[in-house]
């Protein structure tokens, strides 16, 4: 799949790379997602409505069936005299732990056509730094991958933001780093993910071989995913800085369809198989919905739900 392409018009300039470059510099943009990302924030339900994962704590969750080679002392004994079966009491898991980011900031993010709301940068930008706070507010400790350590201070916000902005880097960098993440910890990878399939299943895998849950969230433009266009067109490549002269472009336009839903298909099947989530969320949307969708799943996965 090639980077996010841009249609012109007759006589609009041609961006190039540096002017692309440029246009992800965060230093100005970022007050003001601060103040949007805290708005989102406001909106959502505070907390998880409880961790309920198995671990070290006070309050029973279930019992579950023994297994063979667990310590004998973790038997419920009053619980197995009941059945014909062995069972471990559980209790909940109350300590907190890490929920990683890491936010797309490569060129083809600074894409937005005029049916956008905003830049793909900018609502991944502001779906980060929400979700941060939010899950903070919830007792949750974030951080961005190989950038910041997890915390849960109520300035996550602006921690995570001069970090990015300080961030030089991140601009060329279109997969997370790699970083080491805990059994119990879970990752947000946000993108618009168009680059090979390969790639991106090769980042989950090495998140998620450590024990990690992850959840996908592909940022899209609206025009990236129903290219509609008809005539004449030029394509830009925001990556390379190639331009594609196209005859007709309705003609493109079914057989480009077809490649993009494949590749959202190729997306749900990485994450499916490790048994992360998937969300897909167009930028002609509010941002508000995807932050939601996120603190749900993170939610249904303690059992909280």
């Amino acid at each position: 799949m090639a980077a996010a392409t841009r249609v012109l018009g007759a006589g609009e300039r041609t961006p190039g790379i540096q002017e692309t470059g440029s246009a992800l510099s965060l230093a100005e943009r970022m007050p003001r997602l601060i103040l949007e990302a805290r708005r989102v924030s406001t909106t959502l339900a505070h907390g998880l409505h409880g961790r309920r994962r198995a671990g070290p704590g006070e309050s029973f969750w279930q019992f579950r069936p023994f297994v063979t080679g667990e310590a004998a002392a973790r038997i419920d004994w009053r619980r197995s005299a009941r059945d014909d079966r062995l069972y471990v009491r559980e209790r909940e898991w109350e300590a907190a732990h890490n929920i990683w980011f890491w936010i797309d900031r490569s060129a083809s993010m600074g894409f937005a056509s005029n049916l956008a709301q905003a830049p793909k940068v900018e609502r991944a930008l502001v779906l980060g730094l929400a979700l941060a706070d939010a899950l903070v507010e919830g007792g949750e400790r974030t951080g961005l991958l190989g950038l910041t350590r997890a915390t849960a201070s109520r300035r996550i916000v602006e921690t995570m933001a001069q970090a990015l902005v300080g961030d030089g880097a991140g601009l060329e960098a279109d997969a997370p780093p790699r970083a080491t993440t805990g059994r119990f910890d879970e990752a947000i990878l946000i993108s618009d993910f168009l680059v090979p399939l390969d790639e991106v299943r090769a980042s989950v895998e090495a998140i998620a071989g450590s024990g990690t849950r992850g959840h996908l969230v592909a940022v899209a433009d609206p025009v990236e995913e129903t290219f509609p266009f008809a005539g004449q067109a030029v394509l830009h490549d925001l990556e390379s800085d190639l331009s594609v002269n196209v005859g007709d472009a309705a003609a493109w336009g079914e057989a480009y369809r077809t490649r993009i839903a494949a590749h959202r298909d190729g997306l749900a099947e990485i994450a499916r198989a490790r048994g992360w989530t998937l969300t897909l969320h167009r930028t002609d949307r509010p941002a508000s919905e995807a932050a939601l969708r996120l603190l749900t799943l993170l939610a249904a996965a303690r059992g909280g739900i």
